[in-house]
């Protein structure tokens, strides 16, 4: 087995610098997941991996060995694709075998390696198939196969659940955890999902225009985001990022929202490292959609608001609102001060709510549960 170690690694295209000085370690038998938005660098991180794409800058160690100028077969590394990439002229079985007779491998050896590795993945029943007669689910069994199968130390999966159905996508993400922790190979996973990332990464690395923002465990992504990036893109639907004034009065700290007033707890200002030296400024506040709770009426330290549109799950129900204070887009943090303004909250309501569109609603943020952050929107906690 082997870790992976990124050193001050860049990337370039056509003068365009497209992955920037990235320093990350992948330990010895990790699942880490890269997640971000198309086109912020996540795919090309696993190519240069894989000896597909060259390095700019910087070096990438696969087990301490520099691999920048090693050619892919040289690597041991085995990725899984997005689309599959099965021949179709070959069975189940053929498809399997294929990487091991490249290898020369004795037929014995062979016959046993794929009889193991399909017994692992469900697959004995489909050993004389060719692809076009599987279904979705079944196909990306047989690629992550072929890559379990050549003893690979570095598995590489690039968005390899992003054409199957949501129902399938679930069981295949349980599959990849429960495989993954059986066999122990370290992992690097990309993906744009967040769902996909939380569930699956041991550690999350968030990724935004070729940078890294914040690495931590799913967990700590949630509850302690480094910056409003972050905070927006973890979570399903994001946080909420409000701009807000801190004010004093006697022993008290609260946040002023365009009139209204959020009471700050001992929690919440202990939490945020300098809170003094902001008093009188302007800060970003966070609250996630399923921290703010429908109360009967306003009173301190509630938002009126005006329901937009209502989604109704079943177990829960998705509100969109308007109230009178201002929000922010949380996808281009170092512009929070000067993003246009929005009035748009959302928030999570557990069960059925029949809400229609103009009912005014009062909602009552979880005062423990309120993330700060700079007018430049890089966490204050």
């Amino acid at each position: 087995m082997a870790g992976i170690v990124f050193d001050k690694v860049g990337k370039s295209f056509d003068g365009e610098r497209v992955i920037d000085s990235m320093e990350l370690t992948v330990a010895d038998g990790e699942l880490l997941v890269l997640v971000g938005p198309s086109g912020c660098g996540k795919s090309t991180v696993l190519r240069m991996v894989a000896g597909l794409e060259s390095v700019t800058e910087g070096t990438i160690r696969i087990g301490g060995r520099i691999v920048n100028d090693l050619p892919p077969q040289q690597r041991n590394v085995a990725m899984v694709f997005q689309n599959y990439a099965l021949y179709p002229h070959m069975t189940v079985r053929q498809n399997l075998a294929f990487p091991l007779k490249m290898k020369k491998l004795a037929g014995a050896e062979i016959d046993r390696r794929v009889a193991e590795t399909a017994a692992m993945l469900d697959l004995t029943p489909l050993l004389e198939r060719r692809p076009k007669a599987l279904s979705g689910g079944q196909r990306q069994r047989v690629a992550m196969g072929r890559a379990i199968i050549r003893d690979a130390d570095i598995f590489l999966m690039d968005e390899p659940l992003s054409n199957l159905d949501a129902k399938l996508r679930g069981q295949i993400r349980t599959d990849i955890a429960a495989l993954q922790a059986r066999l122990g190979i370290t992992t690097l996973y990309v993906t744009h999902d967040q769902t996909e990332a939380m569930t699956l990464g041991q550690r999350v690395a968030v990724m935004r225009k070729g940078r890294l923002q914040q690495v931590a465990p799913p967990h700590a992504l949630y509850t302690s985001p480094a910056n409003i990036f972050v905070a927006g893109f973890i979570g399903s639907p994001g946080m909420n990022i409000l701009r807000a004034t801190l004010e004093q009065e006697d022993d008290e700290r609260f946040l002023r929202l365009d009139g209204q007033r959020l009471p700050l707890t001992r929690t919440v200002i202990e939490r945020h490292h300098g809170l003094a030296d902001h008093t009188g400024r302007e800060l970003l506040v966070g609250i996630r959609p399923e921290h703010l709770a429908l109360t009967d009426s306003a009173g301190h330290g509630t938002l009126t608001v005006a329901a937009h549109a209502a989604e109704s799950l079943g177990h829960e129900t998705i509100v969109h609102v308007d109230g009178e204070v201002e929000t922010v887009t949380p996808d281009a943090p170092e512009l929070a001060r000067t993003t246009e303004a929005q009035t748009r909250l959302i928030t999570v309501l557990p069960g059925h709510h029949p809400i229609s569109r103009g009912e005014i609603l009062h909602l009552r943020p979880e005062p423990d549960r309120l993330h700060l952050f700079d007018p430049s929107g890089n966490t204050l906690a």
